[in-house]
């Protein structure tokens, strides 16, 4: 075990905090613990995310608490809360470029130490059954996000983990969402690990 372990930095909303799940099982936590089984030695992962979090008010978390920097390996997973509340792509893009030059810099100024994380998809929930927006809306909204944010993070040299599709996969499953019938389940979340984030991760400290 190597003397200084590896730091992970999760920036997010309440899919990176793991709502409706114990911060052990949220899928930061599982990667720390993914990665370490894989040979690199992490901490357990520091989260700076909150259910309801727009970019905006993912920045003023930033702003208010600055993280410490010399992370081996930053995350940034947000915008739902963006599309949830109708805000406009251009306002989006405006606020996950600020977002991905935060994590690049939390990140010792290296892209290849941040990854960007996909917006899963909540119109395959039955919590989306009760909104007003149909499914397909909602699933249109959410993909114009995330083909947005993909282009911003590989224009700036950031990789990109897609859990989308995992996510329409798991669908209404009844193991696979938390009680609220809206966040992912510690199994959803592992499948998100072991699919699209390990592998990701992994590449990114082979790398260094």
């Amino acid at each position: 075990m190597p003397t200084a372990e590896r730091r992970l930095l999760a920036l997010g909303d309440s899919y990176t905090i793991g709502e409706g799940v114990t911060a052990r099982d949220a899928w930061p936590a599982q990667l720390c613990r993914a990665l370490t089984a894989a040979g690199f030695a992490f901490a357990a992962p520091t989260v700076l995310a909150r259910t309801g979090w727009t970019t905006d008010e993912l920045l003023a978390a930033l702003d208010a608490a600055p993280p410490a920097p010399g992370n081996d390996l930053v995350t940034l997973q947000i915008g739902v809360n963006d599309q949830y509340r109708g805000r406009g792509l251009a306002q989006f893009r405006a606020g996950f470029d600020r977002l991905l030059t935060r994590a690049i810099d939390l990140a010792r100024g290296a892209p290849a130490r941040v990854l960007a994380v996909s917006i899963p998809d909540w119109s395959v929930t039955p919590f989306a059954a009760q909104d007003a927006r149909t499914p397909p809306s909602i699933a249109e909204a959410i993909d114009a996000c995330n083909h947005l944010a993909r282009q911003q993070a590989v224009q700036a040299g950031v990789a990109w983990a897609e859990v989308t599709s995992i996510s329409r996969q798991a669908g209404a499953g009844s193991d696979m969402l938390v009680a609220d019938a809206l966040h992912p389940s510690v199994t959803q979340y592992a499948r998100w690990v072991e699919s699209a984030l390990l592998p990701a991760a992994r590449a990114l400290l082979l790398a260094h």
